[in-house]
């Protein structure tokens, strides 16, 4: 049963979840040794294309698979042959296999491969080194890897970092920089950011500055600024909103902020699998408020085929302030 993300990992302050984080500190320095342990061991294979890491340092919610879509972009506008590679997580082939958005369905191969191949050749492999070997003998010439920054089994030519640039309302990126699951950390911040080589901060659409005192945390990492960029508005008129992603109060915030008419919102459980009873809940929700229902471009992706009539997808698209030196950055390693 998975369960949705307890907000007060996000709180700087230990006022919140107080008891439950003493309890689980313990597990949290457990995590943080086996993944520096795993690192240490790690194989860093070279196959023969360079490898672009796409990750973060927190469990979720950073917003790593739309910059990943945006560095395919970028290159493939700029004439390389970069492709995705995926472990595909909530997906049930182990691969390698490339994703077909015509036959595979998110419970295959992963929502997130699913989304990433609507608009770039892209790949599901437990095992990341078959899965990259596979990509590269299919005309692969540059790899970008989604999720990948605690996974040691390629040899990296950038490490990319992606950190969520909301501050507002106590909210903290690291929350107090306890690792999982007494926090949101994946490993402790100053060990994660040690082996980045820059830093992507996903801003909020409607702060015109990052703050300060979080661009200071990185030090002389280069930091590039991006936001999420709808691809057309919200449907129009009242709407019941509803995500399953790590952090769904942020589309909730989202839908608000480019003028959405929200009348109710349904947080899920990141990667939520939605069964027929929750969505007529749903549907039932927006009928007493005569409103349609809309998602995430993520969540619907998942939505049985009969569901995907009735629901509006809001997709949205990472854009960075500074492209061209983002480019710069890549093309410098590719």
């Amino acid at each position: 049963m998975k369960l949705n993300t307890p907000r007060w990992w996000y709180r700087r302050d230990r006022k919140h979840g107080t008891v439950l984080r003493m309890l689980l500190t313990p597990a949290g320095w457990i995590w943080a040794a086996a993944t520096k342990r795993r690192l240490a061991r790690g194989a860093w294979e070279d196959v023969g294309a360079p490898v672009i890491s796409v990750g973060n340092l927190t469990v979720g919610g950073s917003g790593k698979t739309p910059v990943a879509m945006e560095t395919l972009r970028l290159l493939r506008a700029a004439g390389v042959e970069a492709q995705a590679l995926s472990r595909g997580y909530g997906g049930r082939l182990a691969g390698p296999v490339r994703v077909d958005p015509a036959a595979h369905a998110a419970e295959d191969v992963g929502d997130e491969p699913l989304m990433i191949a609507a608009t770039a050749p892209a790949w599901v492999s437990r095992d990341r080194v078959a899965g990259a070997r596979a990509a590269v003998d299919a005309g692969a010439k540059a790899l970008v890897l989604d999720d990948a920054h605690q996974n040691p089994a390629l040899k990296q030519a950038l490490s990319l970092v992606v950190v969520d640039g909301e501050t507002r309302d106590e909210e903290w990126p690291f929350g107090d920089g306890s690792v999982f699951p007494a926090g949101p950390m994946r490993e402790p911040l100053t060990v994660g950011l040690a082996r980045a080589d820059a830093v992507v901060v996903l801003a909020p659409t409607d702060v015109k500055t990052v703050d300060p005192e979080l661009m200071a945390v990185f030090g002389s990492l280069p930091v590039f600024v991006a936001r999420l960029a709808p691809e057309a508005p919200p449907p129009a008129g009242p709407q019941v909103g509803f995500a399953g992603i790590a952090k769904p109060w942020k589309v909730e915030r989202s839908l608000k902020a480019a003028g959405c008419e929200l009348v109710d919102f349904a947080p899920f459980p990141d990667h939520a699998a939605y069964s027929g009873g929750e969505l007529r809940a749903l549907a039932d929700r927006a009928a007493v408020f005569g409103a349609g229902l809309v998602t995430t471009e993520k969540d619907w992706v998942r939505l049985p085929p009969e569901w995907r009539a009735r629901v509006a997808s809001w997709p949205v698209r990472a854009r960075f302030e500074d492209e061209a030196g983002f480019l710069s950055l890549l093309r410098s390693h590719v």
